[in-house]
C-alpha cells in the first residue's frame, strides 16, 4: 500500500512530531504507511474535511475524533460505529 495522502502536509508530524523522531516513526509506520484507516486524524479529515482536524489530535484517539466528528455533524450519538451515510461525509467507519 502507498503512504496517507495528507502525510507530505500533515501539521501532526511536520509540526509537532519533530521533537520525537522514534515516536514519530513508530507511528508513521502504523498510521500513515499502508491501511490508514485506523488513523484518527485521517477519519476526522475524510469525514468532515481537513480544516476540522484538531491540530492535537493524535492518530490513535479514535475515541476523539469520533466525538468530534459527532459534534461536527451535530449527531450527538453515531449509531453502530458508523456516521449517517445521508450527510454524504462521513466514508470511514469509526469501530468503538
Amino acid at each position: 500500500m502507498s503512504d496517507c495522502e495528507c502525510l507530505a502536509g500533515c501539521p501532526f508530524f511536520n509540526d509537532r512530531m519533530a521533537s520525537a523522531p522514534a515516536t514519530a516513526k513508530m507511528f508513521k509506520r502504523k498510521y500513515c504507511q499502508g491501511d490508514n484507516t485506523n488513523c484518527a486524524r485521517y477519519m476526522v479529515f475524510k469525514a468532515i474535511g481537513k480544516s476540522n482536524v484538531p491540530g492535537d489530535l493524535f492518530p490513535n484517539q479514535l475515541d476523539r475524533a469520533k466525538s468530534t466528528v459527532s459534534k461536527a455533524l451535530g449527531n450527538a450519538n453515531v449509531r453502530g460505529g458508523q456516521f449517517p451515510n445521508q450527510l454524504g461525509r462521513a466514508k470511514s467507519v469509526i469501530h468503538a
